[in-house]
């Protein structure tokens, strides 16, 4: 990157200070005297091309995505579904905690909720996400004893 310092002087007029008195004991003797002008040397420093700056090179670790690409994935992969099975081998009480454990920001109601509906029909959508994701949440799911699968989203969220 090129850099081209451009160097002026500002001159400061001295009338400025000549209205200030010292007062007896006080150290800013400085303004007693009446000088003609003081300059005092500044330096700009311009980068890129005519004075404007470039955006700064996103750096990116080898083997990792920035953040633009992370979201324009998640925004891009289509939608799935996590779908939790009934079975008679869990306890009400035990698929409602597991389903808290593994989905985050997952309440108590809506954990409810879901097991019901599942017990009742025999299948219900736990979330809606990217592959991914729902792939480790049926992974998950399914660690904890629970009957799960995940299928594409149709029609969206």
């Amino acid at each position: 990157m090129e850099s081209a310092a451009l160097s002026s002087r500002i001159a400061l007029s001295a009338n400025r200070f000549a209205n200030h008195r010292a007062v007896g004991g006080d150290r800013s003797s400085i303004y007693r005297r009446r000088s003609t002008n003081v300059a005092f040397p500044i330096v700009i420093t311009a980068a890129g091309k005519g004075g404007v700056l470039d955006r700064p090179a996103e750096k990116v670790s080898p083997g990792r995505q920035s953040e633009f690409d992370v979201k324009k994935s998640r925004k891009m992969s289509p939608p799935f579904r996590v779908v939790l099975h009934n079975d008679n081998e869990n306890r009400r009480e035990y698929v409602v905690q597991v389903l808290m454990k593994v989905i985050p920001g997952m309440t108590v109601d809506n954990a409810v909720n879901i097991m019901q509906e599942a017990h009742v029909n025999g299948m219900a959508v736990v979330i809606v996400c990217s592959q991914q994701e729902a792939e480790e949440h049926c992974t998950a799911l399914r660690g904890n004893g629970l009957r799960s699968s995940i299928e594409p989203a149709s029609g969206g969220c």
